[in-house]
């Protein structure tokens, strides 16, 4: 059967010579992953630019009740972003926030208010000339309550984090002291943040290091981000 969806690329790999695998997440059909045949020929012939993180795509694709790989009979651009591509800066945040997206949501059904909510950050995102420093930390923040496990302060991300015994650490852990010290910034980021006072890359860093183990508590098996890396030296100071 044809559907018709809007979708978000997450990821993709090489697959045979000309090919890949992607991971989408459909407006209509959540999680699904699909062979794309000659997306990697050389010269003007090749489309794979589709393909990278948060591209926004209209499709038509196969479904089938066996579930498994499937593939897109149609594809094309539904939204073309105008700078993610160009800035490193937000290109390394598209890729870390892609990665955390495909490692958390799994679901294979529909959920609007969650397609909406990545669709509208993502272009959002790509229209901010500046003030997005704190883009992730609010984006990751917002995400968590799509999830079913948003915070409803900053004290209760901080307590959890500082006091579980079972946290992973996303880098070097901090202090019980010098993780409550951020409490007052998750609590901008959550009632204001437009407004957040975060004054430096450093800061920025403590607390995206405390978000990721935060995840780490609710997603089972989230792991290692690896694009933390790059993200992290692309935005430091």
């Amino acid at each position: 059967m044809l559907v018709k969806t809007r979708g978000i690329v997450l990821s993709n790999i090489k697959y045979r010579e000309t090919s890949i695998i992607t991971k989408i997440y459909t407006e209509a059909l959540g999680v699904q992953s699909y062979i794309v045949n000659g997306v990697r020929k050389k010269g003007n012939g090749s489309r794979v630019a589709l393909f990278q993180p948060f591209t926004l795509l209209e499709m038509v694709v196969y479904t089938s009740h066996r579930g498994g790989l499937s593939r897109i009979s149609e594809f094309r651009t539904d939204y073309s972003l105008v700078s993610v591509p160009f800035d490193i800066r937000k290109s390394s945040i598209v890729l870390f926030l892609s990665e955390v997206v495909s490692r958390t949501v799994k679901e294979e059904e529909e959920n609007l208010p969650l397609f909406h909510f990545l669709y509208s950050a993502i272009t959002t995102f790509d229209e901010m000339d500046q003030g997005f420093e704190n883009f992730h930390l609010v984006f990751l923040l917002q995400l968590s309550s799509h999830l079913g496990f948003g915070p409803s302060s900053g004290a209760e991300v901080v307590e959890q984090v500082a006091f579980s015994p079972n946290a992973q650490s996303a880098t070097s852990a901090p202090t019980v002291l010098a993780m409550q010290v951020h409490e007052q910034y998750f609590d901008e980021l959550l009632q204001a943040p437009d407004y957040a006072s975060i004054p430096n890359g450093r800061v920025r860093r403590e607390l995206l290091d405390i978000l990721i183990r935060y995840y780490q508590l609710h997603v089972d098996k989230l792991g290692d981000i690896k694009s933390l890396a790059i993200l992290s030296e692309v935005l430091a100071e």
